[in-house]
């Protein structure tokens, strides 16, 4: 939450929404990559040794941190916790909270159980798995950059759109998934529909939730998202249990 103010403050204002895409792709990369190695390392070495690993790292961005952020800051509007919460009640930034929970619940439902879904429906071998997640963690990056350039130059338009192939994409995915070659395609394009739209939400939320209160809002639209990942897990497997298929 606090990195999208901070990210946006430090760009032109027609470039905020590809600075918090820049921001959440760093957040990706990290996910790519650092899970496999820290399993790796954890296996090579010993599980302490990738909590030593994580605290070097955050250490060594922390220093970043400090050389590369501007200690001027434009001066902050003057609030309280009172005005702040009030702005989580405005209708705008409310629909925008409704929507992240909504769009990413559908997302995670359906990539929860994408590991069992490759093998049992796409007839994938288990070793297969890990190397089409990264062709997934390819289409976080681009979507996530894609997004956040459309939501500069028409940011309504983008959030709309980026929900609308959303939804087609899980929708053709129940037909995709037979194919081998889809079901790779289809990974991908979850990948890149799923993050087009973090950075156009988190830019609406940023946008109606005006002055001091946008950090507050932000960090809000974070929790509305990992409520949504929670959710979509939640609901996916009560529709494997007693669902029809």
């Amino acid at each position: 939450g606090v990195g999208s103010v901070v990210a946006t403050g430090l760009v032109a204002p027609n470039r905020k929404a590809s600075a918090i895409a820049l921001m959440f792709t760093g957040l990706t990369i990290a996910n790519i990559l650092g899970v496999p190695f820290g399993t790796w390392l954890g296996q090579a070495f010993g599980w302490r040794a990738t909590f030593w690993a994580v605290t070097l790292v955050g250490i060594a961005a922390f220093a970043v941190i400090l050389a590369l952020v501007p200690r001027e800051q434009p001066e902050p509007q003057k609030s309280n916790l009172r005005a702040d919460l009030a702005v989580l009640g405005r209708a705008p930034v409310l629909l925008g909270f409704a929507t992240t929970v909504l769009g990413y619940a559908g997302v995670f439902a359906v990539f929860t159980y994408i590991a069992p879904m490759l093998t049992e429906i796409s007839g994938f071998p288990e070793a297969a798995v890990s190397p089409i997640l990264l062709v997934f963690g390819g289409g976080l990056i681009a979507g996530n950059l894609i997004g956040g350039k459309a939501a500069d130059r028409w940011l309504v338009p983008s959030v709309l759109g980026s929900l609308i192939v959303l939804a087609l994409v899980l929708g053709l995915m129940t037909l995709g998934l037979r194919s081998q070659v889809l079901a790779v395609l289809f990974a991908g394009l979850l990948g890149a529909a799923a993050f087009a739209t973090v950075a156009p939400l988190q830019m609406w939320v940023l946008e109606k939730a005006e002055g001091a209160g946008q950090s507050l809002a932000s960090s809000f639209n974070i929790a509305a998202f990992n409520l949504g990942n929670a959710a979509g897990a939640w609901l996916g497997g009560v529709v494997i249990a007693h669902g029809p298929g």
